[in-house]
């Protein structure tokens, strides 16, 4: 039997990984895996919940040794794992997420350990997340109905040491020391095969989350321990196919406590877990969705109570100068002549990305002179007796932009990240490894967007003297940091070991830099703190077409050339092949079903490209085109979505009218 490292009599580990769409953290995870399992005898399954991001096609070349499971619908996480565990062979079975990245001694020493302690039942190690912070998570306590009670109303985040209010997380519990807990995470989970023989697999009727917590306990209960061990540490970048703050996972987390809270307590305990979980949930769904509606209006709102008392001011002085009459202008033109103008420059203002954060003045400037422009156009088509004052629209125009400018530069002054006065601050960056995979990777950053400042190299030594092109080595991290003022590190997995790079980031904590890890033959850099945060992934930039204000301008040439069409469909009649065709597609873009121009189909793509709308149109212009390769096909929507603009669109629309109702 070929395996990972060495030939061995009996199986020692399964490792099964669940994979959702996360292509590139897959990868770094099963080179970690593969350095990890040397000596070992082993297997390493990947069981792929039907993503469509190319992650099965990357195992298969690069991974032809890992036995993979693809379905074609997501069971979940608790059935995908079982039907690894069923075929599995090994003596114990860990139980791995695909956003991990284990040491090269992590497997060796867990099995240790496990071999020399009988009574355990399963095993679980340290976690840190991309900038090396430990993860509270590593190791928890039973959801009771006082620790969840103490978990989801926040309590235990301000006595996070208390014996009393930090049960959930054990955060009195020191993270340097073996102990026994009650409940591990499923994100690295080692158990004794036979353990689980006994007590049966993880439970289906768990989709996602809660079922690491029933399996705990189920072995616990079965007379087995639970160990927390950190002789060895992994990074977990989390939430990987999920967004924690979202409504949605409030949800369908706090129902699985549900479902646990059945099965495990009293009818009584049960009752009153189930009350409270409702509770919370209504609560932190209200708590999530009044952020998300704070964060999106509080801009608008504070612009455009300034602009409306500008406007009132510029009222009454107008009044005063022009018509010696503070009061000339009658009370419809404040209920609903200035709420008008506000309510187009604000559109305006948003339409130009003023709103899109990082803020920017000259977005928010541009966006009110395009504004002014438009209530003008619609000044001169009104009757005279609706024509109130130009001059008062040009004062408040040079308000709006002056007071909005404003309010930005005193929130920058004040410290607010997400507000930018002039050109966005270029990293400052280092590479540290060998000089061909450090070149490889500063090719890498060269072809994205990042565009930084500095790069300089570091040789992955740990001391002496090192060669020219090289600002230092790694004894010198810290000394470089803070000389060369870097704001990012970036290790090449290939030339240092995980195990190193997690000491480094533990040894540097408090330098404010961030990491990440280019992987070895791999287009991809991963690091940072949480998957989900924008600008965790470096890759070749395909993704031009996903960003806010292009995905903003496109949904608006969508509804203005739609509504063209409606004007002037008498006259397109005579020029459009399908005149039916056309009027259906008018509506179904309206309605947000289809849009104008979307990427060339074809049933033999082979690129994940940002989704977006089906398209009447495509980039290669001619819908009949229909002999044209594969590549070709490839090519041309790679292209679109690379470099988008609604020129591109408005191109392909006027040069394809015919094409209108197909």
């Amino acid at each position: 039997m070929v395996i990972f490292g060495e030939y061995f009599s009996c199986m020692k580990l399964s490792v099964v990984i669940v994979n959702y769409n996360v292509e590139y953290f897959l990868e770094q995870c099963l080179i970690s895996v593969r350095e990890a399992m040397r000596g070992i005898d082993g297997e390493v399954f990947v069981v792929d919940n039907n993503s469509i991001d190319g992650s099965v096609k990357m195992v298969k070349e690069k991974f032809p040794e890992v036995k993979l499971i693809v379905n074609h619908e997501n069971v979940g996480f608790s059935k995908a794992n079982n039907q690894a565990i069923r075929q599995s062979k090994g003596e114990y079975v860990l139980l791995l997420n695909p956003d991990t990245v284990v040491e090269s001694d992590t497997f060796r020493k867990v099995i240790d350990f496990m071999d020399s302690h009988p009574d355990a039942g399963a095993l679980g190690v340290k976690m840190v997340d991309g900038s090396g912070k430990f993860l509270p998570e590593s190791k928890r306590g039973l959801p009771t109905p006082e620790a969840a009670f103490y978990k989801m109303f926040g309590i235990s985040k301000l006595f996070p040491k208390s014996k009393r209010f930090s049960k959930y997380h054990l955060g009195y519990l020191d993270e340097d020391q073996v102990h026994e807990v009650e409940v591990l995470a499923g994100a690295f989970m080692l158990l004794r095969k036979k353990v689980l023989d006994e007590i049966g697999l993880l439970d289906e009727s768990f989709f996602m989350y809660g079922e690491d917590i029933d399996l705990s306990y189920r072995i616990i209960k079965a007379g087995y321990k639970n160990y927390y061990y950190p002789g060895t540490r992994i990074i977990h970048y989390k939430g990987e196919s999920t967004k924690k703050s979202s409504v949605n996972y409030v949800i369908v987390f706090y129902k699985a406590m549900v479902i646990f809270a059945k099965k495990h307590y009293t009818h009584k305990n049960a009752k009153l877990f189930t009350s409270l979980i409702n509770i919370a949930i209504y609560f932190r769904a209200f708590l999530a969705l009044l952020s998300r509606l704070f964060s999106v209006l509080l801009m608008p709102f504070i612009d455009g109570s300034l602009l409306f008392l500008g406007m009132l001011a510029i009222k009454k002085f107008w009044g005063s100068f022009k018509f010696t009459d503070v009061n000339y202008y009658p009370d419809e033109y404040v209920k609903y002549v200035i709420p008008s103008y506000i309510a187009v420059w604000l559109l305006s203002v948003y339409f130009n990305g003023g709103y899109d954060k990082p803020l920017r003045i000259k977005k928010s400037s541009v966006g009110m002179l395009i504004g002014t422009v438009i209530i003008l156009v619609f000044y001169a088509l009104l009757p005279e007796q609706l024509r109130f004052s130009r001059a008062i629209i040009l004062m408040g125009t040079v308000w709006g932009i002056s007071i909005m400018a404003l309010v930005r530069y005193v929130l920058y002054k004040a410290g607010a990240d997400w507000v930018q006065i002039g050109n966005k601050k270029k990293k400052r960056l280092i590479v540290i490894g060998e000089p061909d995979e450090a070149e490889r990777v500063i090719s890498i950053l060269n072809e994205t967007s990042i565009k930084p400042e500095f790069i300089g190299k570091v040789s992955p030594v740990e001391a002496g003297e090192v060669d020219d092109e090289y600002l230092g080595n790694l004894s010198q991290v810290r000394d470089i940091i803070t000389i060369y003022k870097i704001d990012e590190i970036i290790f090449c997995s290939k030339n240092i070991s995980h195990q190193k790079i997690i000491d480094l980031m533990a040894e540097l904590q408090g330098t404010g830099v961030d990491y990440k890890i280019a992987p070895e033959d791999s287009l991809s850099i991963i690091g940072s703190n949480s998957i989900n945060t924008q600008g965790d992934l470096y890759t070749v930039n395909i993704s031009t077409i996903n960003k806010p204000d292009n995905r903003r301008m496109k949904r608006l040439f969508d509804i203005v050339m739609s509504l063209l069409s409606l004007i002037f469909y008498p006259i397109l009649v005579f020029f459009v092949k399908h005149p039916l065709g056309l009027l259906k597609n008018i509506f179904l873009v309206l309605g947000g079903k289809k849009s104008w121009v979307g990427y060339h189909e074809s049933e033999e793509l082979d690129i994940h490209l940002p989704k977006i709308r089906k398209g009447v149109l495509s980039p290669l212009l001619t819908p009949e085109s229909s002999k044209v390769t594969v590549d070709a096909i490839n090519k041309a929507n790679l292209l679109y979505a690379r470099d988008y603009s609604v020129i591109k669109d408005f191109n392909i629309f006027m040069n394809n009218i015919k094409y209108l109702g197909d």
